[in-house]
C-alpha cells in the first residue's frame, strides 16, 4: 500500500482487472462471496444467515471481499441483477476465481483481485474509494 506523491491519497495495487473505471463506497468484510449463496437478489441484501455482511445492502456498493466461490450460476445470477439494477458496484476480491472474472465480465461489474495487502484490512467500510481495473489499482479518497 502507498501513497502517491502529493495527493495524500491511499493507492493500493492489485492485478490488472476488468471493467470500467468507478467511483463508490465500499462494503468491507473479511469473508468469501458467492452470488449464488450469500445474496438475495430480489432484496438486494446478504441473505446468508452466517455472512459477516448479513441484512447489509450490497446494491450500488463496491464489495470489498475475502475470496469468491461458488459456481457456474455466478455469471447469470450477476448478470440478471445488473439488468434489474439490483448488483454491487463493482467487487475487489483478494483471489476471484474463473468463475466470478467471468460472471464480472459478463455483467459489466469492475473487478480487481490479487493485492499486495489484504484487501479487507486496508479498506474500510463505508470509505469512498476509486476502481481503475486496468492499473489495477484503487485510491481511497
Amino acid at each position: 500500500m502507498g501513497e502517491r506523491a502529493g495527493t495524500g491519497a491511499r493507492v493500493i495495487c492489485g492485478h490488472r482487472g476488468i471493467g470500467r473505471p468507478v467511483r463508490g463506497v465500499a462494503l468491507v468484510a473479511a469473508d468469501n462471496f458467492s452470488a449464488r449463496y450469500d445474496l438475495d437478489r430480489e432484496r438486494g441484501i446478504f441473505s446468508r444467515p452466517t455472512h459477516k455482511l448479513h441484512g447489509q445492502s450490497y446494491v450500488g456498493r463496491v464489495l470489498v471481499l475475502n475470496a469468491a466461490k461458488g459456481g457456474v450460476a455466478t455469471s447469470w445470477m450477476l448478470a440478471e441483477m445488473a439488468a434489474r439494477g439490483m448488483a454491487p458496484l463493482a467487487l475487489l476480491l483478494n483471489y476471484a476465481n474463473p468463475i466470478m472474472a467471468q460472471a464480472a465480465a459478463f455483467s459489466g461489474i469492475p473487478l480487481i483481485d490479487r493485492f499486495e495487502s489484504d484487501i479487507t484490512q486496508a479498506i474500510a467500510s463505508g470509505e469512498e474509494i476509486e476502481l481503475d481495473p486496468a492499473a489495477g489499482a484503487v485510491r481511497v479518497v
